[in-house]
């Protein structure tokens, strides 16, 4: 528990033997009045900066006041004393001329140099360890999976070893709110609460990233998603940290069905959140590579006519949109190794030629197939597709 301190000397201490006794007692180091208000500032992602304001009683001269700690984590090096201006009816000059440690001991003392004697208003800060946040959501799903409410909370963790009967909490997100926070409390409070913000849910085949469900049959992971764009009223204001989110559904029977549990990343404004609900079992993708041509073009260099082949079925009574994507350089790694060098290639003309242009790029391709629903009466239909590639100057 850290504490201040106010030792009221007279003069320069050079004339203590004429002071008499009683006026020595009054110099002896009194504590100091309790916490004016406190901001505990958790913007930075690391650290916590803590703002103390008290109000000083000075006497006109050199006043030394005392700042002590004990099992507190204060870091030492960042604490600051700065004097708040006076208020226009009591003209107080008071300045901060030094600061000194002394040996062996968790404080430190400044030299405070008033005009007068009267109370100042001064703001201690400094970085306190074992204060830390954590973000998490809750988001609930409509039953037709077009919006969804997105709840933010934040968890504040005190493994400090220091209390605050009240403090004003500033975040960088949401509202600041005032709260007490006890020794070793875990405190916990809703930031925002976003209601009606559009999802979509998104069905993904990406050997790379997600892999194979069934790799001697040549099938495919298919994960499904929540998408929500951090854009738009109300979301979009502020970036979404990063934090473990729990996917919900409305069950249509005023309850809400559980779906999963994913970590949210780091959302900035205008970008998308992704939030995983687990593997599809009602679309089926097998990924087969169907041709693989070489034609010499110079020497050791060749050039590739390659074809991958998607055979696609959809057993949901919906339609659906799939997301393929592919990365240009593992195809080439996959069927002739690497070379160190990034591939030269070119777009055929299967049925996979034209990639989403804002989420593809030089190696990354992205395109999008839309898949019919399942016959009420009859077995899913199989689509296939093909994505064809020219590998130019390989080896």
């Amino acid at each position: 528990m850290n504490r201040t301190r106010l030792l009221y000397p007279l003069g320069a201490l050079l004339l203590l033997g004429a002071v008499p006794l009683d006026a020595l007692a009054r110099i002896k180091l009194t504590t100091l009045p309790v916490r004016e208000q406190v901001q505990i500032h958790l913007d930075h992602p690391q650290i916590a900066l803590v703002e103390e304001e008290r109000i000083v009683p000075l006497v006109k001269g050199v006043n030394q006041v005392d700042f002590s700690w004990a099992n507190t984590r204060i870091d030492p090096d960042t604490l600051v004393l700065r004097i708040l201006p006076p208020p226009s009816e009591q003209p107080l000059d008071v300045k901060v001329l030094s600061v000194s440690y002394p040996p062996n001991e968790n404080a430190l003392v400044w030299s405070v140099a008033a005009s007068a004697s009267g109370a100042a208003r001064v703001r201690i800060s400094y970085v306190l360890g074992g204060l830390s946040k954590d973000f998490h959501y809750r988001a609930v799903a409509d039953r037709d999976e077009k919006t969804l409410e997105l709840a933010q909370y934040l968890r504040v963790n005190n493994h400090a070893n220091e209390a605050y009967d009240l403090a004003q909490f500033q975040t960088g997100i949401g509202v600041e709110f005032d709260k007490p926070l006890g020794l070793n409390e875990t405190r916990e409070v809703q930031l925002n609460r976003f209601a009606n913000a559009p999802v979509r849910k998104t069905y993904t085949a990406d050997p790379v990233k997600f892999g194979y469900l069934d790799r001697a049959r040549d099938q495919l992971n298919v994960p499904m998603h929540y998408v929500i764009k951090n854009a738009g009223h109300p979301l979009g204001k502020a970036a979404l940290p990063e934090g473990k989110a729990r996917i919900f559904q409305d069950d249509g029977q005023g309850g809400s069905a559980f779906l999963g549990e994913d970590r949210g990343p780091f959302t900035p404004p205008d970008d998308e959140l992704e939030l995983y609900l687990g593997l599809a079992r009602d679309i089926v993708v097998r990924r087969t590579i169907d041709r693989n041509e070489r034609q010499r073009i110079a020497g050791n260099l060749y050039r590739y006519d390659v074809t991958v082949k998607y055979e696609i079925e959809n057993f949901k009574d919906a339609p659906a949109t799939l997301n393929i994507v592919e990365s240009v350089r593992q195809i080439r790694d996959q069927l002739h190794g690497n070379n160190g060098r990034d591939p030269e290639w070119q777009l055929g003309d299967g049925t996979l030629h034209n990639p989403d242009p804002e989420k593809s790029d030089a190696d990354q391709l992205l395109f999008h197939v839309d898949l019919p629903a399942r016959p009420a009466d009859g077995p899913a239909p199989k689509l296939t597709q093909t994505l064809r590639l020219t590998l130019n100057n390989e080896w």
